[in-house]
């Protein structure tokens, strides 16, 4: 989930961007190594105009499409509602963090309860995921949309109760305190929340099943087993002989029949035993009525088959792992089951439920042994909650994927998840990662977080997944195309805004240096113009920036809405915290120009108390800000859909309350928080400004214009700089 004044492009690993060993003496990084495919970008990629494509160790991952613009500037349409008419946009796309997480043998839970390696995991497949619902979170179905894969540095996370995940350092899992990544930031990343200790991770977990206990190979051993449990279990064999009534004479009878509800069951069966010569007919054996289902059945009357098969279901001197996995697969698809929270095998066969017991004991799987009913049926209970479950299911994989079953089921801990530690392995590993439509999937037993995709990027026949994080299409010639539209004749030097779109200074921009050409010719051609940033990158060019003030009306505006570093990154990841960018504000203040401040889009109920804005004001004040501007966070379609997840995800108890503040006229969801909302929130804000100041440097502001009206007390919360560009629009969501 992202938020703010800009864009998507602010989804970014922020480091300084000052000259060093890197960079070259003019301040442009060097780009070793880089690959460049001078002829064409890929097949996906259908740009005109394009120049090269360029990858590089300092971006990685990244793929930089070089295009030569025909225009550069973008004219806003009247019915945007946009204060000024004019923007420049120097790049597409955007720079995120968090993409290539997960070590390629990390479990992945699918619908049917099944575990299947990342590495195996194809677009399209059914897997689980999580919703939150009333009260709890849910494990639902959710599909693959998207995967990709790359080298990172490695984290290997180990929990209490002995499941181990190797991760790269920014990815996120869910804690009890909600999503936390893997590693503390590198310098100069900002900050957000992370894995200590002190954390325990939401889930099943697998134990050491993903580890000691691998998958069955399903070889002769394991067939043999499951044919065992299940035969013992569930089959029938008879070899008798019969006196007929007719004559006296003998004859017998040699038969075999499996019947079972579960046609995976069978179907396993049958496919084991064909591949020890033994053929078998699939046939109904009971029909289904209103209270029961079909029942079908396998059968053979070869009396080689019958001695063939007695033989396979005897029981070993010396069982092997394989066979006890095989074993305790067919028995559980014979006599098991997994209801709520209990998974069970019940039989009353003394020596079936001996070798069962023996099975758990080889695997270290706890059981306890309850009572035997009247009828003589005793009952083997494994303990260890949900993640016992899992780790036999893993371990054993039985056929009938009925009783395998999760989704609609609560997500609920019931096993030590605490984090043992998380260990940095020093070296760079291959990572997989996947989009899927809840945002989330269980791996290794834990709820782990994936990226949204979003529907941007696709104008230019680009997915809105991956490719909008790793595919930048950069204007290289923006400056040189915008001085030629300047000096047209029908240019009308109106005002023309930066970064409305897309954060001109984002990290790209120390690779590129495209905003000193574009500062350079609107000064040079008279034109005023205004900048909107998040970015640290933009002290670089402040000299550039106060020689074209004294040219042309120059704003500088700086966004930042919330003081609570760690609520911060949660809803921007990546992006510069709050102090380096009150940081920001002071240094365009110290260089003499005006810095505004955006403090848009305020969260209701999470930054819009007294106290928050009263600390942004105090802080803002402090740091030399001139205006500050604040505004209710607006829900468009589209941003509104990825708000509210992260919403449901975060502050549950929060989603009604916001339900009810953007209730539509006809019930719907609403762009806008209610009138009533924003006229309390205007009235904080103003009360806030009052206290510290900035009406006060307004009015001296007012002083040295020539405005016909001086700002009054009644219309102090609509007062705004004469020099930026504001007004009732806030800017986009994501």
């Amino acid at each position: 989930m992202w938020l703010g004044a800009n864009q998507q492009e602010h989804r970014v690993s922020w480091e300084r961007l000052e000259p060093d060993s890197n960079m070259c003496s003019n301040g442009c990084m060097r780009w070793d190594s880089q690959r460049i495919n001078e002829a064409a970008a890929p097949a996906l990629l259908p740009m005109q105009n394009l120049v090269r494509t360029v990858r590089t160790p300092e971006f990685e991952g990244v793929t930089f499409h070089e295009v030569a613009a025909k225009t550069a500037l973008n004219k806003v349409p009247k019915a945007s509602n946009m204060p000024f008419g004019w923007t420049v946009n120097p790049t597409r796309g955007c720079l995120h963090q968090c993409r290539y997480c997960l070590s390629p043998d990390t479990l992945i839970l699918m619908a049917d309860g099944r575990n299947k390696r990342l590495d195996e995991i194809r677009v399209g497949d059914r897997i689980v995921g999580t919703s939150l619902g009333d009260r709890y979170r849910y494990y639902v179905e959710t599909e693959v949309h998207a995967l990709w894969a790359t080298r990172k540095r490695a984290h290997r996370i180990v929990l209490q109760d002995g499941t181990e995940l190797v991760a790269s350092g920014d990815h996120r899992f869910l804690t009890e305190r909600g999503w936390k990544y893997v590693a503390p930031p590198r310098s100069g990343m900002g900050q957000h929340p992370y894995l200590t200790t002190n954390n325990s991770l939401m889930g099943f977990g697998l134990g050491s099943a993903s580890s000691a206990y691998p998958r069955p190979l399903k070889n002769a051993s394991y067939r043999r087993g499951y044919l065992t449990g299940m035969i013992r279990g569930d089959g029938m064999l008879i070899d008798k002989t019969y006196t007929r009534r007719s004559n006296g004479a003998p004859y017998r009878v040699t038969i075999f029949r499996l019947a079972l509800v579960d046609a995976d069951g069978l179907a396993r069966s049958q496919a084991y035993l064909a591949q020890e010569g033994i053929t078998t007919t699939l046939k109904p054996f009971l029909a289904a009525t209103s209270s029961r289902k079909a029942l079908n059945m396998i059968v053979t009357s070869k009396r080689d088959h019958f001695s063939r098969i007695q033989e396979l279901i005897s029981w070993p001197r010396v069982p092997d792992g394989q066979w006890e996995k095989g074993f305790l697969a067919g028995v559980f698809d014979a006599e098991g089951s997994l209801s709520g929270n209990v998974l069970r095998i019940s039989n009353s066969d003394e020596e079936i439920l001996s070798h069962a017991e023996e099975a758990l004991t080889y695997f270290d799987m706890p059981f306890v042994r309850e009572k035997a009913r009247e009828n003589g049926v005793a009952t083997i209970r494994l303990t260890g909650g949900r993640s016992g479950h899992r780790k036999f299911l893993h371990v054993v994989e039985p056929a009938i994927t009925r009783k395998l079953a999760i989704l609609g089921k609560a997500v609920k801990t019931s096993c030590d998840l605490g984090v043992a530690k998380v260990e940095d392995l020093g070296v760079d590993v291959p990572m997989l990662d996947i989009s899927t439509g809840t945002g989330d999937f269980i791996a290794n037993g834990v709820v782990s977080h994936n990226c949204f995709a979003r529907k941007t990027h696709e104008y230019l026949d680009m997915d809105s997944g991956q490719d909008f994080d790793t595919q930048i299409v950069v204007k290289t010639n923006v400056a040189e195309v915008l001085r030629a539209e300047l000096a047209k004749p029908s240019w009308q030097r109106e005002h023309v805004a930066l970064g409305t779109n897309t954060d001109p200074y984002q990290r790209a921009e120390g690779r590129y240096r495209l905003m000193p050409g574009i500062i350079t010719a609107l000064a040079d051609s008279g034109t005023p113009f205004s900048i909107l940033t998040k970015g640290p990158l933009l002290k670089r060019d402040l000299p550039l920036l106060k020689e074209a003030a004294e040219k042309v009306p120059v704003s500088v505006a700086v966004s930042l809405a919330i003081m609570d570093t760690e609520l911060q990154q949660k809803v921007e990841p990546g992006t510069p915290d709050p102090r380096a960018r009150l940081n920001l504000v002071k240094a365009i203040a110290d260089a003499g120009l005006e810095c505004n401040v955006l403090a848009m889009p305020i969260l209701p109920w999470l930054t819009d108390s007294a106290e928050h804005l009263d600390l942004l004001h105090k802080e803002l004040a402090r740091a030399g800000a001139g205006w500050v501007t604040t505004g209710a966070l607006h829900l468009r379609p589209g941003a509104r859909e990825w708000y509210m997840q992260w919403l449901k995800e975060e502050y549950p108890l929060l989603v009604p309350r916001y339900e009810e503040l953007y209730r539509g006229a006809r019930g719907g969801f609403a762009t806008y928080a209610s009138a009533d909302y924003k006229k309390w929130l205007g009235q904080q804000a103003a009360s806030a400004r009052r206290r510290h100041g900035f009406l006060d440097h307004a009015e001296a502001t007012w002083r040295g214009r020539t405005s016909p009206e001086k700002p009054t007390a009644d219309h102090e919360s609509q007062l705004v700089p004469l020099d930026i560009p504001t007004g009732p629009a806030q800017p986009a969501l994501f």
